[in-house]
């Protein structure tokens, strides 16, 4: 009877933390959305991808992937075998089914929409924060009518990289991100990278629409159809070094 009592004291003394309470952080948040999909979300991803550009131009891209950090993109026509590979935090440009050029690089819209349901917590804070990310700041904001946790800046920052989170369903809606313009002393471009129209798919989500906005003029828009998950995928389809196309492709 004691030792309950006693429980019951430390327990109001010190009430265990809720998800409804506020994450302290970006690692906490980090924790928080891997724990909601843990063994839920999907490991395998492919669609059919319609990109468009400012000047009219429209290209169909044919998206391959697994979780965590695997992506494969084969741009139309096929028969030109062009490409462009994302692993172990690399990317490669293929053309003509032979490797032009390659070096290293850490996709934070891999890490941010699909890796961090499937790995480790600690990694994807360590890749986030590698790419600049201040996962010590965290606040609270609004975007497209929707309550969400921003990461990486306090408010009325305009420098730092930051990146939001959607506070119900925990997935991510918007990154911003700045640089200095070499044209322009004192004058910075911003990269604005949207995740829209989100969808439920599978045991996850999957945002259909994605824009990209450059000093707020739209650069690039792609949208999904063709969506299938934890579907099987060719492991020689990661292979840069012998290009080997997707199965499902044809």
């Amino acid at each position: 009877m004691l030792a309950a009592l006693t429980a019951a004291v430390l327990l109001a003394a010190h009430p265990t933390a809720t998800p409804t309470d506020p994450p302290k952080d970006g690692t906490e948040l980090i924790q928080r959305m891997h724990a909601a999909y843990d063994g839920k979300w999907y490991r395998s991803l492919r669609f059919v991808q319609k990109t468009s550009f400012p000047d009219g131009r429209v290209e169909t891209w044919y998206e391959t992937a697994t979780m965590p950090g695997r992506l494969r993109i084969d741009i139309a026509p096929l028969e030109e075998q062009h490409a462009i590979l994302f692993r172990s935090d690399s990317v490669y440009r293929i053309e003509q089914g032979a490797v032009k050029a390659a070096q290293a690089m850490v996709h934070p819209l891999m890490v941010l929409g699909f890796d961090v349901y499937v790995q480790a917590p600690s990694v994807t804070a360590a890749k986030l924060a590698g790419l600049g990310f201040d996962l010590g700041k965290l606040r609270e904001d609004t975007w497209q009518g929707r309550k969400a946790w921003v990461v990486g800046t306090a408010m009325g920052d305009s420098v730092a990289r930051e990146f939001w989170i959607d506070q119900e369903r925990l997935v991510f809606v918007r990154m911003i991100q700045s640089a200095p313009r070499k044209d322009a002393p004192g004058k910075r471009d911003v990269a604005e990278i949207l995740f829209n129209r989100y969808e439920k798919i599978g045991k996850g989500w999957i945002a259909p629409e994605v824009v990209f906005y450059r000093n707020g003029e739209k650069m690039q828009m792609e949208e999904y159809s063709e969506m299938q998950v934890d579907v099987p995928v060719e492991e020689a389809s990661f292979d840069p070094a012998a290009f080997t196309r997707p199965g499902w492709i044809r």
